[in-house]
């Protein structure tokens, strides 16, 4: 049963803050608990201090919450953008990991000029253009990265500077020479996060990972340990916040690897954000829908000051949004104190972060890996058909082999190519051709005329946005060709959405073939005999 709309004053504002400030507050508190760790641990993993994570979590939280399009998205780092903000730091640095630190701050505050300027021309449906098994495929691939980097840490041994295969190639060597006591916290870590969710505790499981890590920690006095190359076992961060601000340095403003790391933070950042942000709204008990061009607009802006300041990009962030979601969370007042309690933690107790181990870190971090790089997510992939598992592996080995751009850019041009392959007509490819028309008072057809792709379908979002409520709409594809994954994904959620606010929705045609079981599997459209898809 769908639960009653919020009040138009609950939904921003101080009238919001005072309907809704006890379940806000606690959902705020539960989510900085999960967020604490996890921003720590996404900071050291890209190379950046653990306070840059921290930093973020509470521009996004206490500026961002108050100017974004959503209401129940957590604004914050995030494991996705890992991979992107180290290369950035490699690249610019060139050896020197503070210098690419600071260089790396510049690019993500043009990124997220940038940002503001796609929020402000309306391109806040970015993600239409990228296909969904493309995006599967480049968030598997960091998470394969995130376990490849991260698993040096869990061991405790620092593997010598080189490229990701380097990375990967040294594992072996690590494993034979790790720290007992590192790998023991380690591993007591993943076997929280795996099965403390089970015995339905209110304790989020990062928070016992962190505590179970500090208890050992305390035990075998790591403190006082370090690595054979002389980094250190636990966080370290500075008794006084302000001393863990840092200035970008625009020196490498007109070079290529300066504008590389721009265009890789902007299009993976908006890109996630944008993906979350819309997956958040379909867990919203209230239905409401997100402005997805001012939302982008407001990361922008959170990411130009976070970049000021000396922190990590900011993304909508769907594990953190989710868990907010579930605590009961009403409006984006949430967001606003889990950033509030995240800066009373660091301004107040500094030093108990200085307790927790960088195992305990990575462990969140691995299996987080693994949950975006889980077998489950092949096999999902490769049942909604095999070109699209093609350009899932497409996509990982091209972010493996070259990095997270040129990886992306691979899998949709072999979407590209499959669907000219299949007959689209080289004028439909980038270009769709429908109509709407009002058949009677509370029905109207939508007739699609040749092929609807992921890299066209957007003119007909932007039209179903613009329908009126409680109609009934018939999909017409009798006179459609092709219809991809990406299309039925779109029109499936699209009708969810539409039917959960009073409307109806039929489809008419049937499909000459389908290229899997898969109920939004690509398929050939024939003729309409007047029969439901």
């Amino acid at each position: 049963m769908n639960k009653p709309a919020l009040s138009a004053s609950s939904q921003t504002g101080l009238a919001g803050l005072k309907e809704n400030w006890r379940s806000d507050v606690l959902s705020g508190f539960l989510v900085f608990l999960i967020a604490l760790p996890l921003c720590l641990g996404v900071s050291m993993a890209s190379g950046f201090p653990p306070s840059a994570g921290i930093i973020s979590a509470i521009v996004g939280g206490l500026l961002v919450s108050r100017i974004s399009g959503s209401s129940l998205t957590i604004n914050g780092p995030a494991a996705g953008l890992i991979v992107v903000v180290l290369a950035a730091v490699q690249a610019l640095g060139e050896g020197d990991a503070m210098a690419g630190y600071r260089y790396t701050l510049a690019a993500i505050v043009v990124a997220g000029f940038i940002q503001v300027l796609m929020g402000k021309f309306k391109v806040g449906q970015l993600s239409s253009f990228f296909p969904a098994s493309v995006v599967h495929g480049m968030l598997a691939a960091i998470g394969l990265i995130i376990i490849a980097t991260q698993s040096h840490v869990m061991l405790g041994v620092t593997p010598e500077a080189g490229g990701l295969f380097s990375t990967i190639t040294q594992i072996p060597y690590s494993l034979f020479h790790l720290k007992p006591a590192i790998f023991l916290i380690s591993f007591l870590g993943l076997l929280i996060m795996i099965v403390w969710p089970l015995g339905g505790s209110k304790i989020p499981a990062p928070v016992m990972v962190v505590l179970v890590g500090m208890l050992f920690a305390w035990h075998f006095d790591l403190d006082q340990d370090v690595t054979v190359s002389g980094t250190k076992f636990l966080v370290s961060i500075s008794d006084n916040f302000s001393a863990d601000f840092y200035f970008p340095d625009f020196s490498k403003f007109f070079t290529l690897a300066f504008w590389e790391a721009v265009v890789s933070l902007c299009l993976v950042g908006s890109l996630e954000s944008l993906l979350s942000t819309a997956a958040v709204d379909k867990l919203d008990p209230y239905k409401r829908t997100s402005d997805l061009n001012r939302d982008l607009t407001a990361v922008g802006i959170g990411n130009m000051v976070a970049g000021l300041l000396g922190g990590l990009p900011i993304i909508a962030e769907i594990v953190r949004s989710s868990e907010n979601v579930s605590n009961g969370a009403k409006t984006a007042w949430a967001n606003f104190f889990h950033g509030l309690f995240m800066l009373l933690f660091v301004v107040l107790f500094p030093r108990l972060i200085n307790s927790i181990p960088l195992a305990s870190l990575a462990a969140l971090l691995v299996y987080i890996g693994y949950r975006l790089a889980s077998p489950k997510t092949f096999t999902h992939v490769l049942a909604v058909g095999k070109e699209q598992f093609l350009m899932f592996v497409v996509t990982i080995i091209g972010v493996l082999a070259v990095d997270l751009l040129a990886g992306v850019a691979l899998g949709i041009l072999v979407k590209l190519m499959i669907n000219l392959v299949r007959g689209v007509w080289l004028g439909n490819l980038f270009k769709i051709h429908f109509t709407i028309q009002q058949q009677d008072e509370d029905t109207l057809i939508i007739k699609l005329l040749g092929s609807a792709l992921f890299s066209n379908v957007l003119p007909l979002k932007n039209a179903l946005a613009k329908l009126e409520l409680g109609k009934t709409l018939i999909f017409d594809f009798s006179d459609g060709y092709l219809i991809d994954h990406t299309v039925m994904e779109f029109i499936h959620d699209f009708r969810q959405n539409y039917e959960a606010q009073g409307g109806r929705c039929q489809n008419l045609g049937n499909a000459l073939e389908t290229f899997s079981d898969h109920t939004l599997a690509a398929r050939l459209m024939t003729a309409d005999d007047r029969k439901r898809l």
